[in-house]
């Protein structure tokens, strides 16, 4: 296989994926209610927001096939990959950031039309890419994914205006280890952080007994192509995939254009360092959307 030239450096769509719009009465199509993004600020989360149709689906469940290889000549771009980042050896979690790197569609997403119109409606401004995730389970023995907030990982990043969005490339229901959401609980402020794979409740330890009365998640069933939105403070997780059926997603992570480093070391292996109190940005931390 010859090797893979490093996407991160190309900042607008490089497939034919998306389309992206040219006229504001273009962009119409992908913008939330008002009910949405109210929805949104009161539970720190909004479900359900159709992100890819069957064909895109597709195209990045391939895509997926081939750059999970670790022989794959396009691996040394990640960020990250775990093959099983899972502490539970009888149970498997895959677990990579920078496809986006590696992979036209998954570089794509990014400049997704119907992703970026939400983010900046939920972020209320500009929208800046921080990295993409994916997240793996096989059938019968999928890992999970301890209770955690994002933000608890990135603090080395500031102001905290940053956002998550998960998208299932295939079903996601309570069965196969769909994400289970705290409603309500991005009000917690920052709690400490646990082992991300390892045991379930590892949160716990870290909630107060008025946290834990209120600590009643809500599973996030959703079809494929369909994608989630959360505040980086809400609490969420997704227990093993006990079917016969894969549970594959990939999420993207961002931050409103201004955000500034907090870090003098690199935020993400192999990326440029951005001196604390500069402003995000450069070849790895594109603007995807200008409000």
């Amino acid at each position: 296989m010859s090797s893979v030239a490093d996407l991160a450096g190309v900042h607008e769509l490089v497939s034919r994926l998306f389309e992206w719009p040219e006229t504001e009465k273009e962009w119409e199509q992908y913008k939330l209610s008002d009910e949405q993004v109210a929805f949104f600020k009161e539970n720190g989360y909004l479900a359900n927001v159709k992100l890819l149709n069957s064909i895109q689906v597709e195209s990045l469940r391939n895509e997926l096939e081939e750059i999970a290889d670790p022989n794959h000549p396009g691996h040394h771009l990640f960020y990250e990959f775990h093959s099983n980042e899972s502490t539970d050896p009888s149970k498997v979690l895959f677990h990579a950031l920078g496809a986006w790197r590696v992979a036209p569609g998954f570089h794509d997403v990014l400049w997704n039309p119907a992703f970026v119109m939400a983010a900046s409606q939920l972020l209320g401004g500009s929208v800046r890419f921080w990295h993409d995730q994916l997240f793996c389970k096989p059938a019968k023995h999928g890992g999970v994914v301890a209770w955690h907030q994002d933000y608890s990982y990135w603090t080395r990043t500031k102001p905290m205006e940053h956002l998550t969005c998960w998208v299932g490339l295939d079903d996601a229901d309570v069965d196969n280890g769909c994400l289970y959401y705290v409603p309500g609980s991005h009000r917690w402020g920052l709690l400490d952080k646990p082992d991300l794979a390892g045991d379930m409740n590892g949160l716990d330890q870290y909630l107060t007994e008025e946290q834990k009365s209120q600590f009643k998640p809500i599973p996030i069933e959703m079809k494929m192509g369909h994608g989630t939105f959360h505040h980086p403070l809400l609490v969420h997780g997704s227990y093993e995939n006990k079917t016969d059926r894969q549970r594959r997603a990939y999420v993207t992570n961002v931050f409103k254009d201004g955000t500034r480093s907090d870090a003098d070391t690199p935020l993400l292996a192999g990326a440029d360092v951005v001196p604390r109190g500069q402003k995000m940005q450069g070849k790895f931390y594109p603007l995807l959307y200008q409000a």
